[in-house]
């Protein structure tokens, strides 16, 4: 009996599965999606333009798990199939260099991390905060301006694909990193080799307004 791999047990997984309705590109899904997006990217901005850390992390939690919720209901339908075989023209893309400088003065000691992006091929991965959540900002703005121009199929599809290539992993991966800076600051936790960063989250944190009682 030959061994089976990876591939072999996701596709049973995927293929056994019972799929969800095709969804209508006009219907309520497609403007609920478009609302979560929009709600990210604007609570985005303005964590980056306030520049508080106490503030902007507890948001960002609340906003990435939220915006995670709507990536696994687009993960959870059949494949959106774009309208044409090229993308329709949405301009330029957005210069979000801005957003990753005021992102990067706002994690200041704790934006580097790391990470395992595929659990089934375990490779640690560095990265930054800051890069990481531009990256999810352009992959959504992208999907928001097909949307905006009435190109919804497409910007479905884009969500969609994003979320499975890119920016799912991405956002998980960011979650679990404030979780922990969080809970280095509420529990007093300390790794060996790790009590700079400790320190610097206890620090972003230390203007975290107190939660109610």
């Amino acid at each position: 009996m030959s061994e089976r791999t990876t591939e072999d047990i996701t596709a049973h997984i995927v293929g056994s599965g019972a799929a969800l309705p095709p969804i209508d590109p006009q219907d309520e899904f497609a403007v609920q999606i478009a609302d979560q997006v929009e709600s990210f990217l604007i609570a985005l901005k303005a964590v980056a333009a306030e520049g508080n850390p106490g503030t902007g992390i507890s948001m960002l939690l609340l906003e990435i798990s939220q915006l995670l919720l709507a990536g696994a209901r687009l993960g959870a339908q059949v494949d959106f199939t774009p309208t044409t075989d090229y993308q329709p023209d949405v301009g330029p893309d957005p210069d979000l260099d801005e957003l990753r400088l005021r992102l990067a003065q706002l994690f200041g000691g704790v934006d580097t991390y790391s990470f395992v992006f595929d659990p089934y091929d375990p490779e640690q991965v560095e990265s930054l905060l800051s890069d990481d959540l531009t990256q999810i900002a352009a992959d959504l703005e992208n999907g928001l301006r097909h949307f905006t121009l009435g190109n919804t199929a497409e910007a479905l599809w884009w969500w969609q694909f994003s979320y499975v290539s890119s920016w799912g992993n991405l956002a998980g991966a960011l979650l679990n990193a404030l979780l922990s800076i969080v809970a280095h600051d509420r529990l007093d936790v300390e790794f060996t080799g790790e009590l700079d960063r400790v320190a610097a989250a206890n620090e972003m944190l230390d203007g975290a307004p107190e939660p109610e009682a």
